[in-house]
């Protein structure tokens, strides 16, 4: 059982949260013992991940105005709002102690988190890569990263979640898409307080946390403080995290590309081209089954509800089926539609093309 160093920040500045993390493990030597860290940011921010583009995730204006600060973080993953309620769990580890694959190390890190909700009367559980489900919704997700000789792994506890805030705070497409958006974080994020009505406090939180360390990690929690040079390189984190060079540098997935809910779910909203004219729709997939369709545009449609129809018999599809424009085109069929120009092969492709591939397939086999 190797000795973990418990390092309890408390309540902290937005910047001050990440800094923690980034600088214990700037700071870290090869032959160290892990550390975890434990933080609340004492004010709402905005964190995007790494390779993300803030100028396409983000309402940057709106935030402007909020005064709520938008950070990147240096790990993968999308943009987040994250508050007081967020107890962030940091393990920092020497590369020594955490060798392998993201896939291996995300369920050994994950589990003390698992098994802290279940103490705490929440029925958690792993589902691959790397969220903690309770049923089918997601609380709480989580993120490896590699920073000199540590392996960082990111994780939260979550006491609650303000879904009309996130919302309002990314960029969307239109105000149809965020109020959708709204009501998606809304059904599928949970938390302490929506699953026990009266979270318990930070305190007994941290001392379950910690009192399933030894079983699921081997590890001995010592309550330490930040030595002398972690203080100062995280003190240089801070200032580096706020350069608006870092935070607004270009990243590669945009909002366009989906906005990715959870594990395998996402909304999106596109146009598409049908010989027949202009296809309108915002679409909710997860698991490769479409959750979700409103269906517009300027094609014909007899009678004059059937777009409804269609996209109402049309939930509940399977996106990776090699005959889905076949299957639509019988839907069309049987709801007597007359739509000159669009046909299933039009809508097959729209869908296709307009939602993310890790939400149009099916999961791989659950995990135990």
């Amino acid at each position: 059982m190797s000795a973990l160093r418990v390092l309890d920040f408390g309540s902290v500045s937005p910047v001050m949260s990440l800094a923690i993390w980034h600088g214990v493990a700037d700071a870290m030597g090869a032959a160290d013992d892990p550390v975890m860290t434990l933080s609340n940011p004492d004010a709402p921010f905005i964190c995007v991940g790494f390779h993300q583009d803030v100028a396409q995730e983000v309402d940057a204006a709106w935030c402007a105005a909020q005064r709520m600060p938008v950070i990147r973080r240096e790990a993968g993953g999308g943009a987040v709002l994250l508050d007081a309620p967020h107890l962030f769990v940091h393990f920092i580890y020497p590369r020594r102690l955490a060798n392998g694959r993201a896939a291996t190390l995300y369920p050994r890190f994950i589990a003390p988190l698992v098994e802290t909700y279940r103490s705490l009367g929440v029925a958690a559980r792993y589902r691959a890569l790397n969220d903690i489900h309770v049923d089918d919704r997601k609380i709480g997700g989580s993120a490896i990263a590699s920073i000199g000789e540590a392996v960082v792994f990111a994780g939260m506890i979550l006491f609650d979640f303000d879904a009309e805030r996130m919302a309002r705070a990314l960029r969307v497409p239109s105000e149809k898409f965020r109020d959708k958006l709204r009501t998606s974080l809304g059904d599928y994020i949970t938390s302490l307080r929506r699953e026990l009505d009266t979270p318990p406090p930070r305190e007994r939180v941290v001392e379950v946390l910690l009192s399933h360390l030894p079983r699921t990690l081997d590890a001995d929690p010592q309550a330490s403080e930040a030595r002398e040079d972690e203080r100062l390189a995280i003190e240089r984190r801070a200032a580096s995290l706020l350069d608006p060079d870092w935070t607004h540098k270009a990243g590669r997935r945009a909002i366009a590309d989906g906005v990715k809910l959870m594990a395998g779910a996402a909304l999106v909203e596109a146009d598409w081209k049908a010989p027949g004219g202009l296809l309108r729709f915002r679409a909710l997939a997860r698991n490769g089954v479409l959750v979700d369709l409103d269906l517009a545009g300027d094609f014909t449609c007899l009678p004059i509800d059937g777009p409804t129809r269609l996209a109402s018999a049309l939930r509940g599809s399977r996106l990776d089926l090699p005959d889905l424009p076949a299957r639509i085109d019988h839907h069309i069929a049987t709801l007597g539609l007359d739509m000159p120009g669009v046909g299933g092969g039009d809508l097959a492709a729209a869908l296709i093309g307009a939602i993310p591939e890790w939400a149009a397939r099916a999961p791989l086999a659950p995990s135990p």
